[in-house]
């Protein structure tokens, strides 16, 4: 296997010291964040001024997508206490703005959308202030999950597409028409809330592909769109293909825009997670 050695752009230093209270607080809620789980190159500078992505319903995921770092295990039942500790955490960070996201629990009936709801919910209650974002998996596409989503209010609901429909085997269960519907459903559910979507670049997508997925997020009713670069976890996850010049990404930007995007962050750094709070 080639191995595409990374550009002087993605060199950034991940500093432990800079993680210690928020991890502590972590701890003492028991919560996890997909910053960790991930293994986010943001993590030091979101956990230092006290930002992060809580992730609810546990760590494992039932899916076998081969570019994500998530746990790949049989998850553990569902914590109905979850919601409350989410919200603690929140109150006690004195966040404006929040990212919740889980990984994908096809063994539930619901996908878990009750939890999701739920944590809107606690949130409210504890920080009413505070702008919900809630980045959800497809729920298989079920119109009846999506729906209690969308009743529980969040202010944003994320789900990212990843990548062009042609490289869809790195996303093992997923269907990318499915994840556009998701879009779609939200929008007609809830026209007043403004929904996101995100996109990897370097995973072996050309121009035409990547510029084809930005139109048809228009037209499912995107609000917002995120485009970072795939970094891969391991050697055992899906190889990186390219490593995309910031310049590209802000072409990218740039035309997504014209298209109708209301806010686009572009760059190599970028998750859909990152800088969350820019997009309102």
């Amino acid at each position: 296997m080639k191995i595409v050695r990374k550009p002087e752009w993605l060199r950034k230093k991940v500093n432990p010291g800079d993680q210690n209270e928020m991890r502590q607080l972590l701890g003492e809620l028991r919560l996890n964040t997909v910053c960790q789980q991930a293994l986010c190159p943001n993590i030091s500078e979101c956990f230092a001024c006290g930002q992060a992505t809580f992730l609810i319903l546990g760590k494992n995921c039932t899916r076998l997508c081969s570019f994500c770092n998530v746990e790949k295990t049989l998850p553990l039942p569902v914590d109905n206490d979850e919601p409350g500790r989410i919200a603690e955490a929140i109150a006690r960070l004195k966040l404006s703005h929040v990212v919740i996201t889980s990984p994908t629990r096809d063994d539930l009936p619901d996908g878990g959308a009750k939890i999701y709801a739920a944590t809107v919910a606690a949130i409210r209650y504890m920080s009413s202030t505070t702008r919900i974002e809630l980045l959800i998996p497809d729920f298989r596409g079920d119109a009846a999950s999506l729906e209690a989503v969308t009743a529980s209010r969040p202010d944003i609901i994320a789900h990212n597409v990843e990548t062009v429909p042609r490289l869809y085997q790195i996303r093992s269960g997923a269907d990318y028409e499915r994840s556009l519907q998701v879009l779609r459903a939200c929008a007609m559910f809830a026209p007043d809330i403004r929904t996101k979507s995100g996109i990897m670049l370097g995973m072996g997508e050309d121009k035409a592909e990547v510029l084809q997925v930005l139109r048809e997020l228009r037209g499912a009713e995107c609000d917002y769109l995120s485009i970072g670069q795939y970094l891969a976890p391991s050697r055992q996850h899906y190889p990186v293909q390219e490593y995309v010049a910031p310049e590209r990404f802000e072409s990218l930007r740039i035309q997504a825009l014209e298209m109708g995007f209301s806010h686009v962050e572009s760059g190599p750094y970028v998750r859909s997670s990152y800088h969350a709070g820019k997009y309102v």
